[in-house]
């Protein structure tokens, strides 16, 4: 028996947050690598430079920061985003005039996916430039844009509130939806089709093959949004935690401003920790939200 539909959504906010958790403890070092290549692609001559720097100057803590608003992060964004993707599984079938419980296409699914990042996007705006102004923190201060002592979040969210008030946390929000519409139909659509491939090879469901196959999926769904929309994410990060002294230029200024000083490549800047950490954060994300998901739709099975 289908649960109703306000429980059907309580599971998937509950899946989606548990599976947000298991993305950034996996994930959080080679996060923190990314946002710092992107914010100061000249600093670093590569990932492992990056990574052996930040370790030399801060330590471990070095490679965490950010921790705390990532997780905040990835559990409201996952829990709204997989919330919504339910939601707009439910309005794809009824504009495609299928019933309640039919399945859907991966092409479909890519599509329900794509809309709920709109929703998701809301909620992961603010508590990602918190993050990623923690993240890029050391080298804001060692290069002497900022005063030294803003090293906590909660530094960092009065600094925001003195600065520009509330509506500073949407700093970079036309960049976020920019990024997440495109990147999240190439997520679910790599997803369900990678699903697909193995259910038709295993000659079962897509909910019964298994643990390696569920995070390779994932992993692969994560890579084809990396792929898509890195670019968009390099931007964004720019803007996030260049604004902490002073107002930031739009998307658009900034991208271009990037490539006529810096270059093409510079919007690629940190793609390698990115694509390596794709793999276990992503399988892990979809892990815990198959599985939490799984278990408790049991719980309705007549």
């Amino acid at each position: 028996m289908a649960p109703h539909p306000v429980v059907q959504a309580i599971i998937d906010l509950s899946a989606g947050a548990i599976g947000g958790t298991a993305c950034v403890l996996s994930g959080q070092p080679l996060d923190t690598a990314k946002v710092k290549m992107q914010t100061f692609p000249s600093l670093y001559r590569g990932f492992v430079h990056c990574f052996s720097s930040t370790y030399k100057q801060v330590g471990l803590r070095g490679l965490y920061q950010g921790t705390s608003p990532a997780l905040m992060a990835n559990i409201a964004e996952n829990s709204v985003l997989f919330m919504s993707y339910g939601f707009c599984q439910e309005v794809v079938r009824t504009m495609a005039g299928l019933g309640t419980e039919a399945p859907l296409s991966d092409m479909q699914k890519a599509c329900a996916g794509s809309v709920a990042s709109i929703f998701s996007s809301l909620v992961l705006c603010p508590t990602e430039l918190v993050k990623c102004r923690l993240q890029a923190m050391y080298e804001m201060e060692a290069s002497g844009k900022i005063a030294k002592g803003q090293n906590t979040v909660w530094s960092v969210v009065k600094s925001v509130m003195k600065q520009n008030g509330p509506t500073g946390f949407f700093t970079g929000l036309t960049t976020t939806i920019a990024r997440e519409v495109p990147g999240y139909f190439c997520f679910f659509g790599a997803y369900e089709l990678c699903r697909t491939t193995f259910a038709d090879n295993m000659k079962c469901s897509k909910d019964d093959i298994g643990v390696a196959p569920i995070v390779f999926s994932g992993g692969f769904g994560g890579a084809c949004l990396w792929l898509v929309v890195y670019p968009f994410d390099c931007v964004k990060s720019r803007i996030q935690v260049m604004s902490m002294i002073g107002r930031q230029e739009g998307f658009f200024k900034t991208m271009m401003a990037i490539m006529r000083t810096e270059g093409v490549r510079a919007l690629y800047s940190g793609l390698t920790p990115t694509m390596i950490r794709t793999f276990p954060a992503n399988g892990a994300l979809f892990l815990g939200y198959e599985a939490s998901r799984k278990f408790m739709m049991k719980q309705f099975d007549s």
